[in-house]
């Protein structure tokens, strides 16, 4: 028999490791070729990892959450031959979108009245130090730990077991052997059981049919999480965020856009709050452009883009990315909509490129129907504003005379303190509020 080296191969090009996120295999396993061994992870992508022979495992070279360095060796395989095979490098199977990024979900934000959708959370400003993976075999999982038994701990008119001793104990202390949890082999009450059961008191005879659980997971923070983690820890220690929120009468937004669907043409997608939000946004900033801008505050420069690149957070089955709706300046009603719709069927089949997942200038963030009344987003670093929405709900609101029911919407919307004063965070959301409350002024220009 033979032996077959995988190494870690080139994931992308300028990309000089990758987090090993999870094992598809383990030692002992026989696979064929084609078949995927592990899958990594970069800054924008998970790659699977397939194997380019049949073969047995007998070794792999990290753990989840390790840091691999790209030809670094990974797997080894027992193969059918004399000799040693020369160690290659396994092509990529599959690359799918997976960046962390900050709230909520885009799709679900766009499919019902009143919903809008999330921001994201923008990739970190350095990469992690290269940590090449020792060659040790993947740890063995460890057993669950037993839970406590509690309550009644057997059925009626099954005889506990118990030594002598113990029983002996327990009638001289008036205990019914039948109420109280044995933790022994089959059950079997000891002496200590009877001691926990005399220190409970008399409340612990009562049956309830509840039981304790005092089992802990340790669940190792790898991958994507990882990253978000990572992300939400440098934007909160960084930047001095201010958050300001104010509450939005959408009553005419919402028949404005009721009427536009209805009469929208075969080729045009459903609109939902989003896109509206995104051309109010596009005005108030060419009256603010200092909102749409990144912060180096290492350098001590703020970079003011012209173009306004407005990421949105996407909830996928790999966790929450962001995808980036380019030049919205430039894009109208419509266009907004339908952009949106492609990044977010992207975003859930996984195929969204890193250009669609990176570059946003300005965040929106949403939870869509579970938006809550207000919330105190995380601005997505180094972003200098996120603007968050909340859910839309019917109230009464006094119009002089009487109570009237109104659609009312709260926007939260967070800015770096450092650099945005709150005076002028203010008057942008108050020019969103304005815009978004009298629909008609979106659409004219000057």
């Amino acid at each position: 028999m033979g032996e077959h080296t995988i190494k870690l191969p080139d994931v992308g090009e300028g990309v000089a490791e990758a987090e090993l996120v999870e094992w598809h295999v383990k030692v002992g396993d026989l696979v064929r070729e084609d078949s995927i061994l592990a899958a990594v992870m970069t800054d924008k992508a998970t790659v699977e990892i397939p194997s380019p022979v049949d073969g047995e495992i007998t070794w792999l070279g990290a753990e989840i959450g390790d840091t691999v360095a790209v030809g670094s060796p990974l797997i080894r395989l027992k193969v059918d031959g004399d000799k040693e095979i020369p160690a290659v490098e396994a092509a990529p199977a599959k690359s799918a979108m997976d960046d962390g990024q900050e709230e909520a979900p885009l799709a679900d934000g766009l499919a019902e009245e009143g919903e809008t959708v999330p921001p994201p959370p923008a990739k970190p400003a350095t990469a992690a130090p290269v940590k090449v993976a020792a060659a040790k075999p993947a740890a063995p999982a460890k057993p669950a730990a037993r839970p406590a038994i509690g309550g009644a701990p057997r059925p009626e008119g099954e005889r506990p077991l118990a030594a002598p001793a113990v029983r002996l104990r327990a009638k001289e202390a008036g205990v019914d052997l039948r109420q109280v949890p044995g933790s022994g082999p089959a059950g079997r009450i000891t002496h200590e059981d009877l001691d926990a059961f005399i220190a409970r008191g008399p409340q612990a005879a009562r049956p309830t049919g509840l039981q304790r659980n005092d089992t802990v997971e340790d669940i190792k923070i790898v991958g994507l999480r990882r990253k978000i983690a990572e992300k939400m820890a440098l934007a909160k220690s960084r930047i001095p965020h201010i958050t300001y929120v104010e509450e939005i009468d959408v009553t005419a937004l919402e028949d404005l856009r009721a009427a536009l669907n209805k009469g929208k043409r075969a080729d045009q997608s459903k609109l939902t709050v989003l896109p509206f939000l995104m051309r109010a946004m596009v005005k108030a900033i060419a009256e603010q452009p200092g909102l749409n801008a990144i912060f180096d505050d290492e350098a001590g420069i703020v970079h003011r883009h012209g173009g306004v690149h407005i990421g949105i957070a996407a909830q996928t089955a790999s966790g929450l990315v962001v995808a980036v709706v380019k030049h919205a300046e430039a894009r109208d009603l419509w266009d907004c909509g339908a952009e949106v719709n492609r990044l977010a069927e992207a975003a859930k089949a996984g195929t969204a490129t890193r250009e669609e997942l990176s570059g946003s200038t300005i965040t929106i963030t949403s939870l869509g129907a579970m938006g809550g009344v207000a919330t105190t987003p995380v601005i997505n670093h180094p972003e200098v504003a996120i603007v968050g929405v909340n859910k839309m709900m019917i109230r009464p609101v006094w119009d002089g005379t009487q109570f009237i029911p109104r659609k009312m919407m709260n926007l939260s919307s967070s800015f770096d303190h450092r650099v945005v004063d709150g005076w002028d965070a203010a008057v942008f959301v108050q020019r969103i509020k304005t815009l978004l409350e009298t629909p008609a002024l979106i659409f004219i220009e000057g």
